[in-house]
């Protein structure tokens, strides 16, 4: 299986750190945040790697080179103007092949077991086009995105979650997305769970979404509270 990390932003939220530097580099416990999921990838057996950015990405490609340093292989899908979600991975495609592929956004923090996504990826026909892993709903989000019922997601109902940010994909989900044009991730996943196309479960353990410096210095807190033990690398 393949991975795609998401890159692209430009981490306004994070101004000025990300002013001279990609937020994917800032660092988390003496390492750039995204290198944190090249280990944990690589650990759970995923080595093939592909990264789009826009905002700073020389630096981005500078900083990991081909990968070898964290034990995967990386290949770049570069934008001149980030094609935000749905945009950037529709233009990484060639890249990712037809095989469900493992989804997570760089500015993301998380000990959630990689092997789960490998071992569903398995199960999913072509029907299915997505599973999504759900959290609580942090305080900037209270309404959450969407609801999870009998392991399927469902774009409304009782409880919505916060989606994770953390997926397997397949390239169905991606069919309506224009090449070269902006797009969100959101609406795709909307319009497929209503198909009863995409699937989901419920995490509760650690997740940060590392959006402010805020969120940064929690993220580094827990590392270096726990010696690197929490994500298992």
């Amino acid at each position: 299986m393949k991975a795609m990390i998401l890159a692209a932003g430009r981490g306004e939220r994070m101004r000025p750190l990300t002013d001279t530097c990609p937020k994917p580099l800032l660092e988390v416990g003496g390492t750039p945040l995204i290198g944190w999921h090249l280990h944990r990838l690589a650990a759970a057996g995923i080595t093939e790697v592909v990264i789009n950015h826009a905002w700073l990405g020389a630096m981005i490609e500078e900083r990991l080179g081909d990968g070898s340093a964290y034990g995967v292989r990386i290949q770049y899908s570069a934008e001149d103007v980030a094609l935000e979600t749905a945009g950037g991975i529709a233009k990484a495609l060639p890249l990712l092949g037809d095989e469900p592929f493992l989804l997570i956004s760089a500015d993301i923090f998380t000990d959630f077991d990689l092997h789960r996504l490998l071992a569903y990826a398995k199960t999913m026909d072509q029907n299915h086009v997505a599973h999504l892993v759900m959290v609580p709903n942090p305080e900037y989000h209270p309404l959450g995105d969407f609801a999870l019922e009998n392991g399927l997601i469902v774009p409304n109902g009782a409880e919505k979650y916060c989606y994770g940010n953390l997926a397997i994909c397949r390239a169905g989900l991606l069919a309506d997305v224009v090449l070269g044009e902006k797009a969100k991730l959101g609406p795709m996943l909307a319009k497929y769970a209503a198909e009863g196309r995409v699937s989901g479960e419920y995490f509760e353990g650690t997740w940060v979404n590392v959006g402010t410096p805020a969120d940064l210095q929690q993220a580094d807190t827990l590392v270096r509270e726990g010696n690197g033990k929490l994500l298992g690398v």
